[in-house]
């Protein structure tokens, strides 16, 4: 069974300097139908004017990774960690009892355009931590590379729950088939291009929920950015 979440179809907040879509509900966008999916809980799509971004918030008790597709965003959090993520570099921070952080686009002429995800973990209480890795491109051409796991696989990023997140590029033609355990699920997000998924067309923005299926076939139409979510 597959069902498709329309990039129209998300939420949608415009603060002038952050454009944001969102996949479930977050904040003032509420819809009871989608509240999340198995153990995710938020995707963003976000895109963060010049010169702007989040000032110092909290979060506790969840797995929260940042994708950035375009620009670079500045991090900084109260474990002391100062970073800069990328094109290509996966982040995770575990919040677990308390963190504090801020995300800031330094550029003083490029939006940043991101995806955050958020994951419920394992269980609460977990120690604040942070990871970030590079994935070179060729790694994920015409294929699926794990960036996110349980067991920090293959030097993936380590989060606190049963999913392993995987990231592939595709050009027009190329397809690559993932099979899906027993009592699996997925979901896949199409990042940017455009995608079928068992012969169901998905386009940028688009998200779809699987479970019940043994295989994946996703085949690419235009050059596409696809994220994987194998989850229990």
């Amino acid at each position: 069974m597959i069902s498709v979440r329309r990039s129209n179809e998300r939420g949608h907040a415009d603060r002038g300097w952050l454009d944001s879509y969102h996949t479930f509900s977050f904040a003032e966008y509420y819809d009871p139908a989608f509240m999340g999916f198995r153990s995710l809980r938020v995707i963003n799509e976000d895109w963060i004017a010049p010169g702007r971004g989040f000032g110092t918030h909290p979060h506790n008790d969840m797995e929260i990774v940042t994708y950035v597709v375009e620009g670079a965003l500045a991090h900084k959090d109260s474990t002391g960690t100062e970073e800069v993520i990328r094109p290509g570099e996966v982040q995770r921070m575990t919040a677990g009892t308390g963190i504090a952080h801020s995300e800031y686009n330094g550029s003083t002429t490029d939006p940043v355009h991101l995806l955050q995800i958020w994951m419920l973990p394992e269980r609460e209480g977990l120690r604040p931590g942070y990871e970030q890795r590079a994935f070179p491109e060729e790694e994920k051409r015409g294929t699926l590379r794990v960036v996110a796991s349980r067991d920090g696989r293959e030097g993936s990023v380590t989060v606190h729950q049963d999913v392993s997140l995987f990231s592939g590029l595709l050009q027009p033609g190329e397809t690559v088939t993932y099979r899906l355990q027993p009592g699996r699920h997925a979901w896949l997000q199409v990042v940017g291009g455009a995608v079928t998924l068992n012969g169901q067309p998905l386009s940028a923005g688009d998200g779809a929920a699987v479970s019940e299926e043994e295989a994946l076939e996703i085949a690419g139409r235009e050059p596409a950015e696809i994220l994987l979510f194998d989850l229990a």
